[in-house]
């Protein structure tokens, strides 16, 4: 499996505060069957100052110490960067990373408030040539007022991550209903751990996957923490990666649909 949130580097943000945190997080991660990880901190202008060299210089100072351990994970850089009005000059630049240079790039919404033109602000990136990575859009506390507006980006280009453990309620009920349907209505691009330390919010991907096998399947769980994040990373166009499910021919669904609607009847 490939995981393409989180926050490993130690000291550079809210994730692992050091080393030792850092490397128990890549065993927990190796144990849990992922292969290769992207090193995504924050880039929250007046809280964590972080930019492609500073990041690009500790994923390569981890990577030897994992080397060093015996660790065998794979790491490449990217951030969890905050939607601000001088995001898009920030990677024109080359100051804020996409996942392992590409034109993919994790975009991190506000948590607690509706940005103003948030629909517009991502259809500005993506006609720039960037692909957003939405994060964790079913924890985002003002998703129920606008899930139409993440459907909408979502069948337009934008790409939606979901966290692995909202789907086991790690997050609240909230967040795991979110989740569920989101998947349910095929709009779910890849999961991803967004880990921060070796408790409540380890590295686990597989917990995820597992749940989300009863929403799309087999195959598509895998293109969820495989086929896809590969794709990231090798910069693949869109157009050339499996579609998510809402977006195929017809409307067509590779599992029978409606979980979702079969165990909470649609209701909130």
């Amino acid at each position: 499996m490939i995981d393409l949130h989180c926050h490993m580097l130690p000291g550079i943000d809210d994730g692992a505060p050091d080393e030792a945190t850092a490397l128990a997080m890549a065993r927990i991660a190796v144990q849990d069957g992922i292969t290769f990880t992207a090193c995504t901190p924050h880039i929250y202008p007046g809280l964590y100052e972080n930019n492609t060299r500073l990041i690009r210089q500790r994923v390569g100072e981890l990577q030897k110490k994992l080397d060093a351990e015996g660790i065998v994970l794979r790491l490449t850089s990217g951030a969890d960067a905050h939607l601000t009005p001088e995001l898009m000059d920030r990677l024109k630049t080359g100051t804020a990373p996409t996942l392992n240079g590409g034109r993919y790039f994790l975009l991190e919404p506000p948590h607690h408030v509706a940005p103003p033109r948030f629909e517009e602000s991502v259809f500005n990136f993506l006609v720039a040539g960037y692909v957003p990575v939405i994060t964790h859009p079913e924890r985002l506390t003002w998703i129920e007022a606008n899930y139409e507006v993440f459907k909408r980006v979502a069948l337009r280009g934008a790409w939606m991550q979901v966290t692995s453990g909202s789907l086991t309620g790690r997050f609240g009920d909230g967040a795991k209903y979110w989740a569920e349907r989101l998947l349910d209505e095929g709009l779910v691009h890849i999961l991803a751990t967004d880990a921060h330390s070796i408790k409540r919010r380890a590295p686990l991907l597989a917990e995820g996957v597992r749940v989300a096998e009863k929403y799309v399947g087999n195959e598509e769980a895998h293109r969820l923490v495989f086929e896809r994040p590969r794709a990231i990373l090798d910069d693949i166009a869109p157009a050339k990666v499996p579609p998510v499910p809402a977006l195929l021919p017809n409307g067509q669904k590779p599992w029978k649909p409606g979980l979702w609607q079969r165990i909470t009847g649609g209701r909130r």
